[in-house]
């Protein structure tokens, strides 16, 4: 008997210890868990996918591994919200099949039924996506990738995968993913923008199922660091005319190392883009913005949103629980500097919805430095920050805590750039270039500075000059941050400031 209770003692004591133990893990995971962005409950997530607005509500769906938070077979994780703040998760949309895992792709809404999975007056929402067929990987890997369809005809809820598929074969490249859809009214057709190798095929189609090539695109334009991935084409108008935007994410050969996002504007007619500049052009200049696309069905408005990672250290970032979120999204727009034009991005007004305690500040004058912490509060997990600056004088934006953690956001002037280092941020040393500052250059001309930054846990999104400079840079601090201040060695006078506090939008 005092054997037994002896075990049974000892037995207690290895669950209460495994116990304390992965409570103890979770919440290291949870530290970093953002507030007002989507992260899946678990496991891993990277591409957002199949992005739709639909009957008031948007659809988010992701390449999701639900077993594991390291990459592995992919799914498409799903999520819906009413603004694209406040998100649900959904259960899993696509699953791996006899054909292959589930890989990127788009999503629209086939208001004529030109499929004809519609039935009785229902109108179908069309996933069209990348199936991956990893046992032709070693004997045939020009042939491990070809497109395929996904339907619902109960407002994305649920999805039955076409009969026909896939319905766009591979004819013999390695890389040949990643179609992003769009209606092309007045050819009255279907566009399909595909990411093949290092360039761009386009492909049309009459109902969805049958696919013809219409050119390529990128052989001899832009950046071919690494493949292309994850593109999209979309028109916005400026000065009354369509302009046409292609965004092609690539990965490595970002301006700032590993994943990133390059983009042309040009002219689109139904079967070529032709781009006003074969020069790169790069939507996000921070690490941490990659295979962002747009969301379909928004009318004239145009909403991105990215994985919000970098596949330098998306594996070993320390959130062992789960690994990856998405950004803010981003309502993109077009601007000219300096008799350039340029896309823009800005957040979502909607997310004004989030803004709690607002601190005014003005005429700040910083002569080294000036600490905010005590007209601020002391607790920056989660806000948003504005300022107005000359731009003749250098500044940054520090935020510390007692261990001499910091992260630092800022202007420099001699170089014309603004960056974000997180040379001393916290923990660094999973990936060698890891802790390092990044730059992105200043593209106006205008006398004036004007910043938005928003700070979610471990994440900073800059907005620069109206969205014309724009970087986003994860961060994981050993401490939570307690200190705000403003530096400048040169000496500068922050003419307006204003820290609001951001409430969370997860449950």
């Amino acid at each position: 008997m005092k054997k037994l209770r002896l075990s049974i003692i000892l037995l207690a004591f290895v669950v209460q210890y495994s116990f304390g133990q992965a409570s103890q893990a979770d919440a290291q995971s949870e530290r970093y868990r953002p507030q007002f962005h989507f992260s899946p409950k678990a496991h891993w997530i990277n591409d957002p996918n199949g992005m739709v607005y639909y009957k008031g509500t948007y659809h988010l769906f992701c390449q999701y591994h639900p077993e594991s938070s390291v990459w592995g077979p992919m799914h498409w994780i799903h999520a819906t919200s009413k603004d694209m703040v406040h998100w649900q998760e959904q259960p899993i949309a696509l699953y791996p099949d006899s054909l292959g895992y589930i890989f990127s792709g788009s999503a629209v809404v086939d208001v004529n039924n030109t499929s004809g999975f519609g039935k009785n007056g229902q109108v179908p929402l069309v996933a069209i996506f990348t199936h991956h067929n990893s046992k032709l990987e070693k004997t045939q890997p020009e042939q491990v990738q070809y497109q395929s369809l996904a339907y619902s005809l109960d407002e994305g809820k649920t999805w039955t995968k076409y009969a026909g598929n896939p319905v766009l074969k591979n004819p013999g490249i390695t890389d040949f993913r990643d179609p992003k859809v769009r209606w092309y009214e007045p050819q009255k057709k279907w566009i399909m923008t595909l990411a093949t190798k290092d360039r761009v095929t386009f492909y049309s189609s009459p109902d969805l199922k049958k696919w013809a090539r219409e050119s390529d695109f990128g052989s001899d334009a832009g950046a071919h660091g690494g493949v292309w991935e994850c593109p999209d084409l979309f028109p916005l108008k400026h000065n009354g005319k369509d302009v046409w935007v292609l965004i092609v994410n690539i990965n490595p050969g970002g301006p700032n190392k590993g994943s990133a996002a390059q983009y042309f504007l040009g002219d689109f007619d139904g079967k070529n883009f032709n781009a006003y500049s074969k020069q790169t052009k790069w939507m996000d200049y921070g690490t941490d913005n990659y295979a962002g696309v747009t969301f379909s069905n928004t009318g004239n408005r145009v909403v991105l949103m990215g994985w919000m990672n970098n596949w330098q250290y998306a594996r070993d970032v320390p959130t062992p629980k789960w690994r990856g979120a998405t950004t803010i999204p981003r309502e993109l727009g077009l601007k000219e500097a300096n008799k350039e034009l340029y896309l823009t991005s800005t957040p979502i007004k909607e997310l004004d919805v989030l803004d709690g305690k607002i601190t005014s500040l003005t005429n700040v004058d910083v002569k080294g430095s000036s600490d905010l912490t005590a007209k601020t509060g002391g607790k920056y997990d989660t806000f948003k920050l504005t300022l107005s600056a000359p731009a003749t004088n250098d500044f940054s934006v520090v935020l510390a805590n007692e261990q001499g953690n910091e992260l630092v956001i800022g202007y420099d002037k001699s170089a014309n750039t603004y960056y974000i280092d997180r040379t001393k941020s916290g923990k660094t040393d999973f990936e060698k270039d890891f802790g390092k500052r990044m730059t992105a250059p200043r593209l106006s001309t205008d006398k004036t500075i004007s910043l938005t930054l928003f700070i979610d846990v471990a994440s900073a999104e800059l907005f620069a000059d109206d969205g014309l400079s724009v970087m986003t840079g994860i961060f994981f601090p050993n401490q939570p941050l307690t200190k705000l201040s403003i530096k400048s060695a040169t000496g500068t006078s922050i003419s307006k400031l204003t820290y609001t506090k951001l409430s969370p939008s997860v449950q």
